[in-house]
């Protein structure tokens, strides 16, 4: 196999993984703070008190002292409101507050139309076989993922 196409792959693979999609118009929001917020507005079930840390920790891959730090800046912007869990009392529930649905919504506005905009630079048919290849590419690194670690393998993945 040609090294050259390999290291193309990896090349736009990394510069794709540094796009911040998400919020690139949106000032003052960081590309972590969007993930929390996104993973938050996406999890929480209508009339809950919201997100244990803990689970947003474990969705994130990061742990529950950094979804603290990054709590802590989306508090003080007024992005997200705490609350004492009302069975555990130890646990703190996170929910967006009505500002944080803005800047989600927001975010969801300007995702869309980069996205259709990127349509209109590609074309429908171009778009539609980048979104196969994308999907089919991470299905490879799943599948990868998953054989590795039945293998007992896990320090490659």
């Amino acid at each position: 196999m040609d090294i050259s196409i390999a290291q193309k792959l990896f090349e736009a693979m990394k510069r794709f993984n540094k796009a911040e999609f998400n919020h690139r118009s949106i000032k003052g929001v960081r590309h972590s703070e969007m993930m929390l917020m996104f993973y938050v507005k996406k999890r929480t079930e209508a009339n809950t008190a919201g997100l244990k840390v803990s689970e947003i920790s474990e969705m994130l891959g990061v742990t529950s002292p950094t979804v603290t730090q990054l709590l802590n800046s989306l508090e003080v912007k007024d992005w997200i409101e705490r609350t004492v869990d009302q069975k555990d009392r130890r646990a703190v529930r996170v929910k967006l507050s009505i500002e944080g649905e803005r800047v989600i919504q927001q975010a969801i506005a300007v995702t869309e139309a980069s996205f259709n905009e990127l349509i209109q630079y590609l074309g429908e048919e171009e778009s539609n076989h980048l979104a196969d290849l994308l999907t089919k590419a991470y299905q490879y690194f799943e599948q990868k993922e998953m054989d590795l670690t039945q293998s007992g393998d896990e320090s490659l993945c």
